[in-house]
């Protein structure tokens, strides 16, 4: 690893080949039939099975925690209420009622106070501000209620690498969502059906539920050399009293606490304290984790194969070592899994703690 000194740490270190025909293009048919690679953190070793095979790897006691946000219908597009021109629209953020931080298509013609038609006039939009990196904030004018019309005019926002049209908006969607405002989707929750959770609730694992807003940041690549200069994009997150008890009481009691993605992973290292005790609380992360990083709360993850140079891959490089990912990524290439956001999952943990 490039580390000249404990201030350096190079964005090359977390790279990998990956053939471009690895990257899911369409969610499989059966949501829990995706491949299962289970990596051991401590060991390096790894397994080849499938997602609905996790229930072997967990014990009664032991808790799943989940992000139960939705993705909502982001995208929409538009036209120059004063040329026609086209414009492509993609919520970011909510900043009140009706003002939303949004990234605009074509950036550089969209100006403060130029207007934009929806739907044929259904939704409104006006540019009131130019925010941090170019970001707009508009102002939208409508009649009736706005996250029905969003329904009805706005697309998924699927991740730039696919290409393929979305048939059915719910396979982007985990079947516990339930908190509107995510860009993206925290998609190591796609894989679980609601019979497999039932079943896994029903082996004695309790589930506690938080929430963390995925924000398009997500996908930002890491520009700096040094990965330690990145600055990581803010995002919205919950964490109920009833979650807090579960999952202090599931570490009271010696269960494991196995998050489901990494957006559940940083809500829990946000919101832990120094030992790793977890209250109700809200507020906006910009939690980086990346190797060195001491884990306060979880024990195992569930998560995808993220990006080469990812923030998403140093994290997991955090729980497992980079050597042992980066060769579990190399045998997942190999092996011809399926990368990124309808891909195949990976299991990290200490499988010594399953004996």
């Amino acid at each position: 690893m490039t580390e000249n000194n404990a201030n350096v740490m190079n964005v090359k270190d977390f790279d990998y080949e990956l053939p471009e025909e690895l990257i899911a293009q369409d969610p499989l048919e059966k949501r829990s039939n995706s491949r299962l690679m289970v990596l051991d953190k401590v060991t390096g070793e790894v397994a080849h099975r499938h997602f609905y095979d996790i229930k072997e790897y967990l014990k009664p006691g032991d808790c799943l925690v989940i992000n139960n946000t939705k993705v909502i219908p982001a995208r929409l597009y538009g036209a120059r209420e004063n040329t026609g021109g086209k414009v492509e629209l993609l919520l970011l953020k909510r900043k009140s009622d009706d003002v939303w931080e949004t990234l605009v298509k074509p950036g550089k013609k969209a100006r403060v106070g130029d207007r934009i038609d929806f739907g044929d006039g259904l939704l409104k939009a006006e540019i009131i501000d130019i925010v941090e990196e170019g970001n707009r904030l508009v102002r939208f004018e409508y009649e009736g209620i706005f996250e029905e019309i969003l329904d009805q005019l706005g697309q998924m926002p699927l991740p730039p690498y696919i290409t393929h049209e979305l048939k059915d908006k719910n396979r982007y969607q985990t079947v516990y969502a339930k908190y509107d405002g995510s860009a993206a989707a925290p998609t190591a929750g796609l894989h679980f059906t609601k019979e497999l959770l039932q079943e896994i609730k029903e082996m004695g694992v309790n589930i506690a539920e938080v929430t963390l807003h995925v924000g398009l940041g997500t996908f930002r690549p890491v520009k700096v050399e040094n990965v330690l200069e990145h600055h990581m994009h803010s995002e919205f997150y919950m964490v109920s009293q009833e979650a807090a008890d579960t999952i202090n009481n599931t570490k009271k009691n010696g269960g494991r606490v196995i998050s489901v993605g990494t957006t559940s992973t940083r809500t829990l290292e946000s919101a832990a304290d120094e030992n790793g005790m977890l209250r109700e609380t809200s507020g906006w992360t910009e939690i980086f984790i990346y190797p060195g990083y001491k884990f306060k709360v979880i024990d195992a993850l569930i998560t995808n194969f993220h990006l080469p140079e990812s923030t998403l891959v140093m994290l997991v490089s955090a729980l497992a070592g980079r050597e042992h990912v980066l060769s579990a990524y190399e045998k997942a290439v190999a092996e011809k899994y399926r990368f990124f956001s309808f891909g195949d999952a990976m299991l990290i943990m200490d499988l010594s703690e399953l004996q």
